[in-house]
């Protein structure tokens, strides 16, 4: 559970938030940038009775002035940041705690050195790297074993599959794809012609014009063919197919329903064989024009 803007405390996030802990060891993901910390507020409301069960992974690195983001990935912020987490989760370790971007002022060894030290200390018990180069990580994965890399993936964003995921499956480091639906483009439940404003994917060409037309398609067909094929939904076809790439995936889809929780946990028990990868992969042939390096326009606001 994730998001941008502020989320007020209500009956709704109460339920939510519980629908989480209650679930056998799920992964409950946060960070200081989404909502400014309200979101660690929240888990630390499920945290109370039901600490084992919950790995609990935040980040820090993103800092606000005049109402902009910018990267600090120093040791010095470092520090004030993983106690304003341990304070607002009400926690005394977090199990996975990432540097959400390789801040090009400070080596990339000493920020990990750094979150070494907090794993000495025990505020801290494993390292993650979010959207880092196969550079970065082999250089860190030197200084302190790396855990987890986030980069996003899905079947509609691949570029992981040149380097990032053959790397991470080397090193035996976890690839956490985020965004593995696309954002809602691949779900079909997506109107596109509906986005407003002040949703970042309103400018964004991919949900635009000839790219909108041929992503609504594409959507259909997946649905269609998730349908028929297995009698689920295109958000657990995406799901799994995330899934099959490789056994060191763990995918965080987002959401704030209750409802897709449950359909997002279901997509687990999918498995692909290899004659419905190859017609997925037939689907996407059909619908090429879906601009797949989009995100690049957008970065600076994960």
């Amino acid at each position: 559970m994730y998001g941008y803007e502020h989320i007020l405390w209500n009956t709704r996030s109460c339920y939510f938030i519980s629908c989480i802990g209650i679930r056998n060891k799920l992964s409950g993901y946060c960070g200081y940038i989404y909502a400014n910390g309200i979101n660690e507020k929240l888990i630390s409301n499920i945290l109370k009775d039901n600490r084992e069960k919950i790995f609990i992974a935040t980040k820090f690195g993103f800092r606000q002035k005049n109402g902009a983001n910018y990267i600090d990935a120093s040791p010095k912020w470092l520090k004030e940041a993983v106690e304003g987490s341990l304070k607002r989760l009400n926690i005394d370790t977090i199990d996975l705690y990432y540097a959400h971007r390789v801040d090009p002022k400070v080596p990339i060894e000493d920020t990990v050195s750094a979150m070494a030290e907090l794993v000495k200390e025990g505020k801290i018990r494993y390292i993650g790297l979010s959207e880092c180069s196969p550079e970065d990580l082999k250089r860190t994965n030197a200084v302190h074993p790396i855990t987890a890399v986030q980069s996003e993936y899905s079947l509609v964003t691949r570029g992981v599959e040149n380097e990032i995921l053959p790397l991470t499956k080397e090193l035996g480091i976890t690839l956490v794809p985020f965004a593995p639906l696309g954002r809602g483009l691949i779900t079909n439940k997506l109107d596109m012609s509906a986005l407003k404003p002040n949703d970042f994917r309103f400018n964004i060409p991919r949900y635009n014009g000839e790219h909108r037309e041929n992503n609504e398609n594409l959507a259909a067909a997946l649905t269609e063919f998730a349908s028929d094929r297995f009698n689920i939904s295109a958000t657990q076809l995406a799901l799994a197919w995330v899934l099959a790439q490789s056994s060191n995936i763990i995918p965080i889809p987002g959401t704030k329903h209750t409802k897709y929780l449950e359909e997002n946990i279901k997509a687990v028990d999918i498995i692909l064989n290899d004659s419905d990868l190859k017609d997925i992969e037939e689907i996407l042939r059909r619908y090429p024009n879906m601009l797949e390096n989009v995100m690049l326009l957008v970065k600076t606001a994960l």
